[in-house]
């Protein structure tokens, strides 16, 4: 233990040292192009741009998917992006590292970049309200899904690695660890996470620093820098617009149900006019249309489904929405990962935030352990040691509250409702305690090393009932095989998809944000390639 002790005095002080450089460097490095350089010419918040215009693809949702799904399409494609938040440029609570947590503390009704909600379990929680999505406000953790996962997901693992790759080269920094991330280091290590695995962005049993969207100059790299990529001739970012519903139409055949466009409102809250915006339509009649795709998040896209009438019909009827499809999977099998925090400050304290750059993942991916500095006010500071079951068993219900697109759906997770569930937790309580109450934590805060507070699984089954929170890692409600097929196409719809996380059945890796963004790239290559397919298939029937 004195050997671990010396080592840890070490990197801290190398880590103090450093954290000293990289102040006096900044100073000097303010015009760095690492920094976002503002506003995309293609963005505006004026509706009238796009009212009554068509576009060959239309993307609800500019968040961790939808940016570079947008992105990759407009490469031969014209694309709106519809975002129902502003621009994160600009916005240091957004950017800056010293401000992260600082946006999830102050929110409001229409315009806060971090919209809250409740679930029905009594759990705070938040979903991302600006272009970016929640890659703007969470910890920026970067950590790529399991081999499992992608295998269980049935994508191709080389066109995953080249998506991952992608947005990697574009917004991905390697982190120097702060001397409390090194604490948390080895106070995993110490309660058994291993093997060190260092960095790696591969989600694998033991330790390890994964990858982070702040780049070494403090700057947040969200999915929105993506938009980068796009062909700026081909694409339209209209802000601050909220979708009301998707525009159907019957063709003629009462069988088949068209997507023709979407309807839309201005964020605000200033006006209730609705706007449209359409589908190019195919040339002829044998010629693949575009489509509109959902990635508004796990809340919004079922939402917007249910308001367009794809849902339950008892439940749209209770709300005089018009039925247009009997789906009964909209809105269900809503997960989030439950999650307990300890604290290892005794008082709160006025320290620098800190987002998590280092992950303990259990043995058979289990539990994810992270530890972290969490604004609780503008002046105060908390240290929380946090853990999550990676799968839980329980599931919950998403439903709507009213017609209005901007107020929050209700939703109920049913945390640890399953016992699976709390059983986990009461292990996974164990692992959390071993981690706050370890030898580097209690030198690095001064203090005397404490036993387990909680002895019996009683106590930590009580425990976990009393004081479950999220790890904001919530998905579900368009799973494949419920709502979408694996083509994430709306059964029973043409010209609709679901790309986000409310496909997924479970989250991937630490966290979900680097899958989403891969998945973004993912699917916008697939469709690319399934259009060529399409149009080559054509040249060839009428060139033979």
């Amino acid at each position: 233990m004195e050997a671990l002790d010396i080592k840890l005095r070490k990197r801290i002080r190398h880590g103090r040292l450093l954290k000293a450089f990289l102040f006096l460097f900044l100073d000097l490095s303010l015009c760095s192009p690492s920094q976002a350089q503002g506003e995309f010419p293609f963005m505006t918040s004026d509706v009238t741009q796009v009212a009554g215009k068509s576009f060959d693809y239309i993307v609800v949702g500019g968040g961790t998917a939808g940016c570079p799904l947008a992105a990759t399409l407009s490469e031969k494609f014209s694309v709106l992006l519809v975002e129902r938040g502003g621009s994160p440029y600009g916005n240091p609570w957004v950017l800056e590292k010293g401000f992260y947590g600082f946006s999830l503390i102050q929110t409001d009704e229409f315009s806060s970049v971090a919209q809250d909600f409740t679930s029905t379990d009594g759990v705070r929680n938040c979903r991302g309200r600006v272009l970016g999505g929640s890659s703007a406000i969470n910890g920026g953790f970067y950590s790529r899904a399991s081999e499992d996962f992608i295998d269980k997901a049935g994508w191709d693992k080389e066109s995953v690695k080249e998506a991952y790759t992608w947005v990697e080269s574009k917004i991905v920094s390697i982190p120097e660890l702060t001397p409390w991330q090194t604490v948390v280091e080895f106070g995993l290590l110490e309660a058994g996470f291993l093997p060190y695995n260092g960095y790696s962005l591969e989600h694998i049993e033991g330790t390890k620093i994964g990858g982070s969207i702040f780049d070494a100059w403090g700057i947040r790299h969200t999915s929105a820098d993506l938009l980068k990529a796009a062909n700026p001739g081909n694409i339209v970012v209209i802000l601050n617009a909220t979708v009301n519903n998707i525009i159907f139409e019957s063709n003629g055949n009462a069988s088949q149900t068209s997507v023709k466009g979407i309807r839309f409102i201005k964020s605000d809250g200033s006006t209730d006019q609705t706007y449209e915006a359409y589908l190019n339509q195919p040339k002829n009649c044998t010629s693949n249309g575009g489509d509109v795709i959902l990635s508004a998040g796990a809340l919004g896209s079922p939402q917007i489904l249910l308001l367009s009438g794809i849902g339950h019909r008892k439940h749209l009827e209770d709300l005089d929405i018009p039925h247009v499809m009997n789906l009964k999977g909209v809105g269900k099998r809503m997960k989030d990962n439950p999650c307990i925090a300890v604290l290892v400050d005794t008082d709160p304290q006025n320290r620098q935030p800190e987002p998590p750059q280092v992950s303990g993942i259990a043995k058979d991916f289990k539990f994810i352990i992270e530890g972290g500095v969490i604004p609780t006010s503008f002046n105060a500071t908390r240290m929380p040691i946090a853990a999550k079951i990676a799968f839980p068993a329980s599931e919950g219900e998403l439903r709507l509250n009213s017609s209005d697109p901007r107020q929050n759906p209700s939703v109920k997770f049913n945390y640890l409702d399953d016992e699976k569930d709390l059983d986990a937790c009461a292990e996974m309580v164990q692992l959390l305690e071993r981690v706050a109450r370890s030898h580097p934590v209690a030198f690095y805060l001064g203090v005397k090393r404490q036993s387990n507070l909680m002895t019996s699984t009683d106590e930590q089954r009580k425990f976990c009932k009393e004081n479950v929170k999220t790890y904001y890692h919530y998905h579900g409600g368009c799973t494949v095989g419920s709502v979408v097929d694996s083509e994430y196409k709306v059964y029973g719809v043409t010209g609709l998809r679901v790309v986000d996380g409310s496909t997924f059945r479970e989250s991937p890796g630490t966290n979900p944000m680097a899958t989403l963004m891969m998945l973004g790239r993912y699917q916008g290559l697939k469709i690319l390639r399934e259009r060529d397919h399409v149009s080559f298939s054509l040249r060839t029937q009428q060139n033979p």
